[in-house]
């Protein structure tokens, strides 16, 4: 038996899109250990995923921390690790090859950088999707693909019973219009609007609520929609899933939240300007789809109305 380790720092949505990986990873290596190298946010999280034996944190300090970093690698060495799968790509994950495993090729450390074709540059493969780079990724680290395209985020739920008794939930809808302040373009204005036309067209039969995230909560209020927390506090992110996974149907900006959405099985659709393309993201699914304009302030409410299937 060997220990295999996989990296993933994060995003939220780069999580919910890496679980896939993340099975075949494990399944190919069903009889090693699979350790997972990633951030506070998601150490809890993956706690939970029944395809990893356990966890490492990164506090992802400077590299200049000469202190942390020795303590961190030595962590890693002691696992005495065969292989390596870098599923974050990064510049940092990167650094960490020099370390670990200098001069290495994929058969010692799966990376974009190892596996990337020979006949294209990184510019050229990084216009491939998300999901398409894990694939040809994995492929090329000898892994029989069954699960990398089509990502399964339902092991990150939990029981939210007594959330649903608290606020009623039966038929709802969940909205996600928030986005990060520096991230403004990705933020579609007219949620408010839309709340409104949904209860005149189908007549209250849905609740319409929203879940908004720690920093988010003051500006919930703007939102005429039930806002969902715990005991005044945002979800954690498995009772977020199972709001979501529970829902009739998600409306989002392109953040975290609709992630999860796409790779949970949740009806949904998801709003997209002009700072990328939800193929490049690999958000559409079959039951999750994707509204893509050059301009979202431009998007009015009833070609959203148009796409909302609650049947």
């Amino acid at each position: 038996m060997s220990n295999i380790l996989i990296i993933k720092h994060g995003s939220l949505g780069d999580i919910a899109q890496a679980c896939g990986a993340i099975q075949d990873i494990s399944e190919n290596h069903n009889n090693d250990q699979i350790y997972l190298l990633t951030t506070k946010p998601y150490f809890d999280l993956f706690k939970k995923n029944p395809h990893i034996a356990d966890v490492i944190l990164d506090k992802r300090l400077s590299r200049f921390n000469l202190i942390y970093l020795y303590f961190l690698m030595r962590k890693i060495k002691q696992l005495k690790i065969s292989k390596v799968y870098d599923l974050q790509n990064s510049s940092r994950t990167s650094f960490y090859k020099k370390i670990l495993f200098p001069n290495s090729n994929f058969n010692t450390w799966s990376s974009s950088e190892t596996t990337i074709p020979k006949d294209k540059t990184k510019e050229e493969f990084d216009k491939k999707s998300v999901l398409e780079r894990f694939n040809h990724q994995l492929q090329t680290s000898e892994i029989n693909i069954k699960h990398t395209m089509f990502p399964d985020f339902s092991w990150s739920c939990t029981d939210i019973s007594k959330i649903k008794s608290e606020y009623k939930l039966e038929k709802y809808i969940v909205l996600f219009p928030f986005c990060s302040p520096h991230l403004s373009q990705k933020k579609w204005p007219y949620y408010n609007e839309l709340i409104e036309k949904i209860k005149s067209q189908y007549n209250d039969q849905f609740q319409i609520v929203v879940a908004p995230g720690p920093k988010e909560i003051n500006e919930s209020k703007d939102i005429n929609a039930l806002c969902i927390l715990d005991n005044g506090k945002a979800l954690d992110i498995s009772q977020l899933s199972s709001l979501i996974k529970d829902s009739s149907f998600v409306i989002a900006n392109d953040t975290g939240p609709a992630h999860m959405a796409a790779h949970l099985g949740a009806k949904g659709l998801t709003l997209f300007g002009s700072h990328t393309t939800a193929y490049k993201v690999s958000i559409e699914r079959e039951n999750f789809k994707a509204i893509q304009v050059n301009d979202l302030t431009k998007l009015t409410t009833n070609k959203v109305l148009e796409k909302i299937n609650l049947n």
